[in-house]
């Protein structure tokens, strides 16, 4: 399993058939509760949200298909703050049978670069 780069991943972002996963909290995603390090809040546009602590209660391949309502054989690519949630997720992942692969870079790297997009979901205040 290789990882990704943000390069990669900027490339890729709207290819058929990539899932995007985020699994950092809810408020991570949404913008509403990120680490201050970071340059903006959000998360990458098109990602799909599933806190690692979620998916590590699932608890098998097939719940974790109807969990995430992916097609079997999907290839999945799972970013956090900063790498260390996803590598663990992308192991989950990849031994329920998915093709899975880690953002090293994550959310730290992928804010920092102005030129890439960012999406939020704040609740409405």
């Amino acid at each position: 399993m290789t990882d990704v780069t943000r390069d990669e991943l900027a490339r890729r972002l709207d290819e058929p058939g990539l899932v995007l996963l985020d699994v950092r909290t809810s408020g991570e995603y949404d913008g509403s509760a990120g680490y201050p390090c970071d340059a903006r809040q959000g998360h990458i546009p098109g990602a799909r949200h599933l806190d690692l602590h979620d998916l590590l209660s699932v608890g098998d391949g097939a719940a974790t298909l109807g969990l995430l309502g992916l097609p079997e054989g999907a290839e999945v690519i799972v970013y956090c703050h900063s790498g260390g949630r996803s590598a663990l997720a992308a192991e989950v992942l990849a031994a329920s049978g998915f093709e899975a692969r880690n953002y090293v870079g994550s959310w730290h790297e992928w804010s920092a670069d102005a030129s890439l997009p960012v999406a939020t979901s704040q609740p409405a205040a």
